[in-house]
């Protein structure tokens, strides 16, 4: 392997142009995650965790990345992940040469530290690969100052973080540029770089072979066989991505990133590097469906702890590690083209009822896997007590609009507390079922027509997809079980094989949002409930297809331009489309 100084300086603003969303992969341990350009530019990455501030901003149109990647301009790229896992090899083929780096944050994790793996490796012929390390705390407001090489590796600080960087001595740092060179590799010959940020000093060597093992270990742990499963790597890999943005804590992450626009220069972007309890719950029941896995548990814990503490007042949303999310504010960043840098999430304070009808479905499923633990019992009881007291008073709902009085959230607790009698003692479970008769009897007389379909909400006559959960959950409340309901919201949100999530009044479908892909795989799960086999696999397979090359799923999809919308990856997207997988192919664990 050969070093040099590295090529001559480029103007940081212009080091990482953006992408469309479906060409960006992503890594992630648990704590935090990186996006990954085709061209091995790391281009987001918050540290230590989630909610804290990027170190790399380019994303959103901020300083800062982590470059590996040929040194020849003009090359082909691709890339994969390793199946069960997030580890990603990044390929490039230029003339003549054939170059890999295979990436993956450390695991397991902890919360104060995160640990990045890049190892370049000559496939083909003698490539020469580049290299930029430019972190920029602050969301690019600071720099990392006081570098010095010691021991071979490279060490600075800078915003509250400690960095210790190995595997490039020779390299050179730059003012407003970091770190600097080249690599030439002899075919067949492997390099290794390790990026350590964390809060306090750190001892532990470096050793990216010890390191690699652990991680390879830990993933196959971590991740179950799904081969029995409808697209058994898919359904796996959605596995994985859960799996990559569950903390420790057992908080998940909505989606890495923030301020990607569902809607070009709409003011649609919003910032989901943070934990709801309604997509953790929607995790934790796909999972459920396919067995008693570790993030079972994870989500029983989180969502039972936030139940506990707060009760009445649960918010909708909280940092993984189960504090308040902090209300919407900008930086002072160019955005994501056509999106904005928003960070913190103005939903965190809102009254979401179905918050707890999903709650309590979650808490039932753990109970039938014999995992319900006594906090989630007593989490579960003050959920009904509250249930109790706010069913009438409306509510943000599902998609956190203004408060109404939602179908779907009523519905939501109907289901919760069927499904929650079903696993309790005689006297709590005559509790529940009262009180579900209750909510269901007033629901019908406000939002059920006769013909037998469910309005969108008291006021409200259109078509709402998210009616498909509850019938997805086994949950039919109409007098034809739910067949009203879904042909009209087929017939008036599909278009070519995708759903949206409702009309907006004077606009055509596709014109004021993508597609919901959430609601493509809800249609799929509720076709299967009603018996359409035929149906439910065209909808999981259409729903499917909507991904970039990684396989990652965002929040909406653009269905005549076949491009990705909002936020990557969408967890809740993921859960659905591993519950659909279970389902579809007869094998699960729940009724």
């Amino acid at each position: 392997m050969e070093h040099s100084d590295g090529p001559p300086a480029q103007d940081p603003a212009s080091s990482s142009p953006p992408w469309v969303l479906r060409e960006y992969a992503v890594i992630a341990d648990g704590e935090r995650g990186a996006v990954v350009d085709p061209r091995g530019r790391i281009v987001w990455l918050c540290a230590p965790r989630w909610h804290d501030d990027a170190v790399f901003s380019g994303l959103i149109g901020g300083p800062g990345h982590f470059t590996v990647g040929p040194a020849d301009p003009r090359h082909v790229w691709g890339g994969s992940y390793e199946e069960g896992t997030l580890i990603r090899v990044s390929h490039w083929v230029t003339s003549g040469c054939v170059a890999e780096c295979r990436e993956a944050l450390a695991v397991p994790a902890r919360p104060d530290r995160l640990v990045l793996l890049r190892r370049m490796r000559a496939v083909r012929g003698r490539p020469r690969l580049r290299l930029v390390l430019d972190a920029r705390p602050g969301f690019g407001t600071g720099r990392m100052a006081d570098p010095r090489r010691e021991d071979g590796a490279w060490t600075a600080e800078g915003g509250g973080l400690r960095m210790r960087f190995s595997g490039a001595p020779d390299a050179v740092w730059r003012p407003g540029e970091g770190l600097v060179g080249e690599f030439s590799l002899r075919e067949g010959e492997s390099h290794d770089l390790v990026l350590e940020l964390s809060e306090g000093p750190e001892t532990e060597p470096l050793d990216a072979d010890t390191l690699w093992r652990a991680t390879e270990r830990e993933w196959r742990r971590a991740v179950p066989d799904c081969s029995r499963l409808a697209a058994p790597r898919d359904a796996r890999h959605a596995y994985a991505v859960l799996r990559g943005l569950t903390s420790v804590s057992g908080g998940m992450a909505a989606a890495v990133t923030t301020s990607l626009p569902e809607r070009a220069n709409s003011g649609r972007n919003y910032d989901y590097r943070f934990a709801w309890l309604r997509d953790q719950c929607y995790a934790g029941l796909a999972v459920a469906a396919h067995g008693p896995h570790p993030l079972v548990d994870d989500a029983v814990r989180f969502v039972a702890e936030r139940i506990l503490e707060d009760g009445d007042k649960v918010r909708p949303a909280y940092t993984v590690d189960g504090r308040p999310v902090g209300g919407e504010r900008s930086l002072r960043l160019p955005g994501y083209p056509g999106g904005s840098d928003h960070i913190g999430n103005d939903a965190g304070a809102q009254f979401q009822l179905d918050t707890f009808g999903e709650a309590l479905q979650l808490f039932a499923a753990a109970a039938a896997h014999d995992r319900l633990t006594e906090d989630a019992e007593r989490a579960a009881a003050v959920a009904v007590d509250v249930v109790e007291r706010q069913w009438t008073r409306p509510d943000a709902g599902v998609w956190e609009l203004e408060d109404r009085w939602w179908t779907h959230s009523r519905l939501s607790v109907v289901c919760g507390l069927r499904h929650m009698a079903q696993v309790l003692p005689a006297g709590a479970r005559r509790r529940c079922d009262d009180l579900a008769d209750a909510v269901l009897r007033e629901t019908r007389r406000r939002c059920l027509r006769p013909d037998g379909r469910w309005r969108r909400a008291a006021d409200d006559d259109g078509p709402e997809a998210a009616l498909l959960v509850p019938l997805a959950r086994g949950c039919a409340f109409g007098d034809d079980g739910g067949a009203a309901t879904r042909a009209y919201i087929e017939s008036r949100l599909a278009e070519d094989g995708y759903l949206y999530r409702f009309e907006h009044p004077g606009r055509p479908l596709g014109e004021a949002e993508g597609a919901f892909l959430l609601c493509g795989f809800a249609m799929a799960l509720a076709a299967h409930r009603l018996g359409d086999r035929v149906g439910a696999f065209r909808w999981f397979e259409r729903a499917r297809a909507a991904c970039g090359p990684p396989g990652l799923f965002a929040e909406e999809y653009d269905v005549r331009r076949r491009q990705l919308r909002g936020n990557l990856p969408q967890a809740f997207v993921h859960a659905t489309m591993l519950e659909s997988a279970v389902r579809l192919a007869g094998v699960s664990a729940l009724p």
